[in-house]
């Protein structure tokens, strides 16, 4: 029995000899918490008067798609509808027959012009990442350089191009030259984020014996779709919106006209019948709305993949 009461003893002993962790102090903030409460207003206050301004244009024009015509002209000018109602949706359609039609088409030629940018995009950016060459600096910059030609400066040619080709007054009139103005940027886009993939990954599968394909293929394609999917969502974005200059050039049949010419069937001789314009436009605009709204998590993914490695 003493020799237990001595054992408890020294065990109490040495838990009293043991110092307590200090109190945590006021300075010792978790790094989350850095901001004080000025700091977080004047964030967020930031971000309010950013987002106003991106947004506040699409606002308006949605809440005059509500709005009676007359409505429109008012004196003093309202801002909120009143009596508003989405008629203008439903005449809209009446008053261009064929608008879905040319929602069809502006869907159709930037689906197809993303595909065609893909598939040339991505071995290409997979080349300028891993494979160094002499000229690649002077193909790059040549790249760059073309994408900062406007497609209004280069219009002739490829009218005179396209007509050789047999290609005016069909769909490939307006997919071929929009792709080829998406080409560059996308392949900057795209090379970018595929350098911060680690070359281990590549060398490991040469040891292995793999092949470059096969080490394209089932290796850094995997890796590479979230910043696929963004070039993906980038080139559908611009081939959905410079497709106006090309159709008005290139274009003279209503069968294979987009939307931005279907639009002009709202301005009239006399007036412009803004409420069923600004309805048709959001309608217009809805299915990459939507195809951003289901790919938004690999849009974020692959905006920031490689931010921390």
């Amino acid at each position: 029995m003493a020799q237990i009461a001595a054992q408890v003893t020294a065990e109490a002993t040495e838990q009293a000899s043991v110092k307590k962790p200090a109190p945590r102090s006021k300075d010792s903030r978790a790094m989350i918490d850095r901001y004080s409460l000025g700091e977080l207003v004047a964030i967020y206050c930031g971000i309010f008067v950013f987002l106003f301004f991106m947004l506040s244009p699409f606002i308006e024009g949605f809440l005059v798609s509500l709005k009676p015509l007359a409505q429109l002209f008012s004196s003093p000018y309202s801002f909120w509808p009143k009596n508003g109602s989405f008629e203008a949706y439903h005449t809209m359609w009446v008053r261009v027959p064929g608008f879905a039609r040319y929602v069809f088409n502006s869907f159709l030629i930037s689906t197809i012009s993303t595909v065609i940018v893909l598939l040339l995009v991505v071995p290409a950016a997979y080349a300028f990442a891993r494979f160094n060459y002499k000229g690649m600096g002077l193909v790059l910059g040549g790249f760059l350089a073309v994408s900062m030609f406007s497609g209004a400066v280069l219009l002739i040619p490829l009218f005179r191009l396209m007509r050789t080709l047999g290609l005016l007054n069909t769909y490939f009139a307006m997919i071929i030259p929009g792709a080829a103005f998406l080409i560059p940027s996308a392949i900057w886009l795209l090379r970018t984020y595929m350098k911060r993939i680690p070359t281990e990954l590549n060398e490991a599968a040469y040891m292995d014996g793999a092949s470059q394909f096969y080490t394209f293929r089932r290796v850094i394609l995997p890796i590479a779709r979230p910043g696929i999917i963004v070039v993906a969502i980038v080139t559908f974005i611009g081939a959905y919106s410079q497709q106006f200059i090309f159709a008005l050039t290139f274009n003279s049949k209503t069968e294979y006209m987009p939307l931005p010419i279907g639009l002009y069937a709202y301005f009239g001789k006399q007036e412009v019948v803004w409420n069923e314009l600004m309805a048709a436009s959001f309608v217009g605009i809805a299915p990459a709305l939507v195809i951003i709204f289901f790919l938004q998590r690999y849009l974020v993914g692959g905006l920031t993949a490689g931010a921390v490695k």
